[in-house]
């Protein structure tokens, strides 16, 4: 009976390993987690949490810049975790600011992106920023560097 378990666990193991590695041996026949419940791996993405390099502490800043600069931008929960409210808050802040003219709807896609760059580079001159950001709808490291740089200080206070 032990080498009969023996082989069943190697076999899910490796089965485990074949579909995703080391993290899903044990559940190799589970059901893959929904879309939502991932998180990006690329530099832009539509799945639910896109926080383009800032760490929590740094997105709770943005969150709460949004909330702090009025309700019509209010990111929902203050967690750290830039999903749709938040990006959805940030597009609202970016069009009525004239950096954005797409659908509201979370995505952070090239246009979200873009309005992000022009936000970051208008911002960057009344905080000694100086961003000088290319807006090409790319979230490449001088985005990334910026997005972090201007969540450094506590917005939350």
């Amino acid at each position: 009976m032990r080498a009969l378990t023996k082989a069943l666990v190697s076999v899910t193991a490796a089965v485990g390993i074949a579909a995703g590695g080391l993290a899903t041996a044990a559940t190799a026949t589970a059901a893959p987690a929904p879309a939502q419940q991932q998180t990006v791996t690329g530099d832009v993405g539509t799945l639910a949490v896109v926080n383009l390099g800032l760490s929590t502490t740094r997105a709770k800043h943005w969150q709460c810049y949004l909330r702090n600069v009025g309700a019509a931008y209010n990111p929902g929960t203050i967690d750290g975790q830039l999903g749709t409210n938040s990006w959805k808050a940030a597009q609202r802040l970016f069009r009525d600011l004239g950096y954005y003219n797409d659908s509201i709807d979370g995505i952070v896609g090239p246009n979200t992106i873009k309005g992000l760059q022009r936000f970051l580079n208008w911002i960057g001159d009344y905080t000694g920023g100086n961003y000088n950001l290319a807006v090409d709808g790319v979230a490449g490291p001088a985005t990334k560097d910026a997005f972090w740089d201007y969540n450094g200080p506590n917005f939350c206070a």
